[in-house]
């Protein structure tokens, strides 16, 4: 048995100290095309610290700040830009103008009001979530309904639009109802946490009935109030990939010790402490990437910064709110922290690639960042009054990020309640707090108030001295029996014959007499899953794993001819995720029920400081029986000329995974990439899962008949190295790489990884999983008997063996491979690259996705364009992973201009094929002729009857008895273009414009994919003169 070499890594993302090193002589090493010009939206701290990060980046040339701050004015690369963010057709003109060729956008109210919406819909590429995905934040009783949809643990809530209701609500409710919040956007003020009932009552009346946070207040929501310290978890996203930043705590009240009134922000401090990685772990897959792929689930994908604001209770981490965007000041406090380039990770985000450009972060060092406020704010202040001591603080190392100021005469002076912050990167809280402070004192202006205690409860934290416990050593005993009783019934469902299955004693037993054993011989087997445990881990897919363990060992122990009885798990872990685990024994479970055997026991191992968070290993051992005189192989009857019987694998099964990890890190690919086939929304990562077949229960008769004179297992060692582990030494196989199906994915990896020939029959089982020798007569019906549960095939036979010469000979592997890579090419030259036009519902566009899908197509839909934003056609688009792309008609200033922005994005995605699938707009004369004979619509009518809208009425208006669909090219004549296809439909007596509509309907979702798919065929062209030519070759 080979067993796979395991390597060890370090997850970057949930480290918890950072080391300040600045970059020299930063290199571009971007994969995407420079932007030069770089556009943030904003003007606070916040902004500031954006514009000062993606400066730094080698790639940018100039970072412009609409409409900025005295900070941005004029500061290196960095200037502001008088243009308004509120006209967003200005704005995305202005992008053109000046070439910007990206847009950050860094408050929540023009991502609520879909400031990314239309500037990517004009072509702009821009950072930050759409609107109905911001609405995680814009929308507290949204947000709240969300986390309970997916599960997500947040306090006990509802949401109220009459403030007598909310008032009865918070009388009654059975638990602290203290939490009022506007349900709107209101400058992160609209939450006020009541010390009692009657308190939290006049915060709704306040918030409702007098108005104070406007129109954010016609919806509240009430909640729990929860108890333990509020934490700030960031993360960037891609829609799919999440990449934690480190966890920072805000400090809301206006002065030391948290008294004073709720403000935006007085301070924060990050890494904190309080956070172990343990948490950290279960915060990002129970929290963070939770809500991204339950986003992803609702046709709404995130892409930017999730802001998770949380409750450190005893009952876990609870989510109090989120934000779709930086905080103000965290960002301040992160982005100091972040060694990579924040320029090349906003566009790996952009383009969903976060997965291979994951952030880098500064280790073993402590950020601090201190507000210095207004005198009278959160109130009403002065403005005007001059700041001085900016270039003493910068002389002490500190960065200053500037909010609330503005340039007034040549000189530097506040415009806001926050004017700007203190930021010191030291080796440890206290001297990074202390360094801020020294810059705050240096920095003056009249009325200047400032806390002096950011990171007080951390500082407290860390000089706590707390009696040790098991747990605090990484042992959770606890979770560890929480386990237990949950795999328990599990187990419980494996037993058999012998066995109870029955979990928590000191060991397990089987009687072999009960399972109806004579004279049996016992057979043992152990394995490992190997580094795929590396890529389930990193998918986040722990449900198949479990499979790969029990194939492994149940199949090895075939090679006896036994029969597997019980099985043991070994589950090692440095911190037990129960969630976790269990679904890795639920899926071991499953398969010892395939198998046939019980799941006797096990044993779970946390051992803290063994393996990073997040990463376990497994191990698993077999038992089984076979009667004496049934034992495998035997070799004296092995012979010349005997048939070897190939069972198909259903993939790679669980060996060789260093390799395709290697072939796959030095490919373009990432596991989150399509899969190699392409079929369905099966991703690269998801393929490679798919787990081992198990064979006991096909193969056991067949192996007790009689006829198999031997079997192997082909696992570690590919084809070469484990047939002849079952053969006399006298004799070696020769195989047909052309007799056997090889799947897809080896053609693949030999063309990424350029493996020779030998390479691959010595790594992978490339197609085979398992093998027979039997005798050529019995070969016909042993295949047969087979083939009605496994694809098999008769691939090769027994020949003598030359000393010297390779025990398995395997002809034509390379021609097979390339065959199959050929027939995948092919495959992909074969199908017409489709665009689908859209301006709603988009239900032909869920038939033309559903033909698209099947193997036998000869189209791929390769995008989707709207010209409208948020419709449900983009939702199940998205849902079936195929491009969106948002082009709003409405920010163009002509049919053409707009047609050509369409063109645009058709070239960039090599469209072929247009279908208009229910699109609002009539294409200008230019556009149509370009696509000559490649633009498909279908009108609810036989053509060329009944043209234009309104055609069921005109129908009935007829009296005519017959009507239907046509597929028709597009024409510069509305519904003039040649026919492609037609369905009649019966006009029913009694019929309404609806009841035909839907009729018709029905055969639209048949006829659009039938002339899709002849076109993409070639079966039908569009002629030089207009009309129809038929290749009936290609037809038929």
């Amino acid at each position: 048995m080979l067993f796979a070499g395991k390597r060890c890594y370090h997850w970057i993302l949930l480290s918890l100290s950072f080391l300040y090193l600045p970059t020299e002589n930063p290199v571009c090493h971007a994969p995407f095309q420079m932007a030069d010009q770089v556009l943030v939206v904003g003007s606070g701290g916040r902004e500031h610290a954006l514009a000062w990060k993606l400066a730094q980046s080698p790639c940018v040339k100039q970072v412009l700040v609409a409409p900025g701050n005295a900070g941005t004015a004029n500061s290196g690369k960095i200037s502001n830009s008088a243009i308004s963010i509120n006209d967003h057709a200005a704005l995305a003109k202005y992008c053109k103008d000046q070439k910007i060729g990206l847009v950050v956008v860094g408050p929540e109210v023009p991502l609520a009001k879909g400031i990314v919406d239309d500037l990517t819909a004009a072509g702009v590429r821009c950072f930050g979530p759409t609107a109905k995905a911001a609405q995680l934040e814009s929308s507290k009783s949204f947000s709240k309904a969300f986390l309970d949809r997916n599960g997500i643990p947040t306090a006990r809530w509802k949401a109220f639009t009459r403030a007598e209701e909310a008032c009865s609500f918070i009388t009654s409710a059975d638990f602290s109802a203290l939490v009022v919040k506007a349900s709107g956007l209101a400058a992160g003020k609209g939450v006020i946490v009541a010390p009692n009932k009657e308190e939290a009552c006049k915060a709704v009346h306040e918030i409702m009935q007098d108005k104070t946070f406007g129109a954010a207040g016609e919806t509240v929501v009430v909640e729990e109030l929860l108890e333990g310290e509020e934490v700030s978890c960031l993360c960037f996203t891609d829609g799919v990939t999440i990449a934690p930043m480190p966890p920072a705590q805000d400090h809301k009240r206006l002065m030391d010790g948290d008294h004073g009134p709720n403000t935006g922000g007085m301070g924060a401090y990050s890494p904190a402490p309080q956070l172990s990685k343990d948490l950290l772990l279960k915060i990002r897959n129970s929290i963070l990437q939770k809500t991204i792929d339950g986003m992803r689930r609702e046709g709404v994908p995130y892409v930017g910064v999730l802001y998770a604001g949380l409750m450190l209770t005893k009952d876990g981490p609870k989510v109090l709110e989120f934000n779709c965007r930086f905080g103000d000041p965290e960002c301040q406090v992160i982005l100091p922290l972040l060694k990579s380039d924040l320029y090349e990770t906003v566009q790996a985000i952009i383009d969903r690639k976060l997965s291979s450009h994951m952030p880098i972060w500064h280790e073993d060092c402590a950020a601090v960042t201190v507000v210095m406020a207004s005198e009278g704010y959160p109130g009403s202040y002065a403005k005007g009054l001059e700041i001085t001591g900016l270039s003493q603080a910068k002389e002490l190392g500190l960065e200053v990020f500037h909010a609330g100021t503005t340039i007034k005469g040549g000189k530097v002076v506040t415009s806001g309640g926050r004017v700007l912050t203190v930021t010191a990167i030291r080796k440890d809280l206290v001297s990074a707090l202390e360094e801020a402070n020294k810059g705050a004192g240096v920095i003056q202006f009249s009325g200047a108030i400032y806390r002096k205690d950011i990171g007080y409860r951390a500082i407290a934290f860390l000089k706590q001295s707390r009696g040790l416990t098991y747990k605090d050593s990484g042992v959770d005993i606890a979770a560890g029996n929480t386990l237990v009783q949950k795999i328990k019934p599990l187990a419980a469902a494996t037993s058999r014959p012998g066995c109870n299955a029955d979990l928590g004693g000191f060991a397990g037993l089987f009687d072999l007499k009960e399972a109806g054993y004579k004279d049996p011989i016992l057979v043992s087997g152990t394995d490992g899953v190997g580094t795929k445990l590396k890529i389930a881990q990193l998918c986040n897919k722990h449900n198949t794993i479990g499979q790969d363990l029990v194939a492994m060992c149940v199949n090895d122990i075939l090679a006896q001819g036994a029969e597997p009885l019980f099985f043991l798990d070994y589950f090692a872990c440095g911190k037990l995720d129960v969630e976790v685990a269990q679904a890795v024994i639920a899926g071991i479970s499953k398969a010892c029920t395939l198998a046939g055997c019980a799941l006797l026991g096990g044993e779970t191992a946390e051992m803290p400081g063994m393996y990073p968070p997040g990463e376990y290993d497994l191990g698993g051992f077999a038992v089984g029986a076979v009667e004496r005189g049934q034992m495998l192989p035997q070799l004296d009857r092995v012979a010349d000329g005997d048939a070897v019987i190939g069972i198909a694998s259903s993939g790679i099964h669980s060996n060789g995974f260093s390799l395709v990890r290697k072939i796959v890190e030095n490919s373009p690919f990432s596991f989150s990439s399509p899969s190699v086939d392409g079929s369905g929304d099966q991703t690269l990562g998801e393929q490679l899962l798919t787990p081992t077949k198990i064979y006991s229960k096909v193969l056991l008769p067949v192996l007790q008949s009689g006829y198999v004179k031997a079997y192997a297992h082909i696992t570690g060692g590919g084809l070469l190295e484990n047939i002849p582990r079952v053969l006399p030494e006298s004799f070696g196989v020769a195989l047909d790489a052309f007799s056997w199906k090889i799947p897809k994915i080896f053609s693949w990896l030999q063309k990424e990884g350029n493996l020779s020939e030998e390479e691959m029959a010595r790594t992978f089982n490339c197609g085979i999983g398992a093998i027979l020798v039997v005798q050529k007569e019995f070969a016909g019906q042993i295949l047969k008997d087979i083939q009605k549960h496994e694809d098999a095939w008769l691939i090769g036979k027994v020949v003598p063996h030359r000393s010297g010469s390779p025990r398995v000979e395997v002809n034509n592997l390379l021609q097979a491979l390339h065959a199959n890579k050929l027939q995948m090419l092919h495959r992909q030259l074969s199908k017409r690259r489709v665009a689908v036009l859209i301006s709603g519902t988009g239900t032909n566009l869920e038939a033309l996705i559903t033909s698209a899908k099947k193997p036998s197509s000869y189209a791929q839909i390769v995008l989707v364009i709207s010209n409208k934003a948020g419709v449900e056609g983009l939702k199940k688009a998205e849902r079936a992973g195929i491009p969106t792309k948002v082009i709003d008609h409405k920010l163009y200033s002509s049919r053409t201009e707009f047609d050509s922005a369409v063109d645009k994005v058709l070239e960039e995605f090599s469209a072929e094929l247009i279908c208009l699938a229910g699109f609002m707009r009539i294409l200008s004369g230019p556009f149509v002729r370009k696509w000559a004979g490649k633009i498909l619509n279908i009108h609810p009518s036989l053509l060329p009857s009944f043209k234009g809208a309104n055609a069921h009425r005109l129908v009935l208006e007829a009296g005519v008895r017959v009507t239907g669909c046509t597929v028709h090219f597009v024409a510069e004549e509305v519904d003039a273009g040649a026919i492609i296809f037609q369905e009649a439909v019966p006009v029913k007596i009694g019929d309404s414009e609806k009841t035909l509509s839907e009729r018709v309907k029905e055969a639209e979702h048949r006829a659009f994919p039938a002339a899709m798919q002849l076109v993409a065929s070639g079966a039908i062209q569009l002629g030089g003169d207009g009309k129809i030519i038929w290749s009936l070759e290609k037809q038929n």
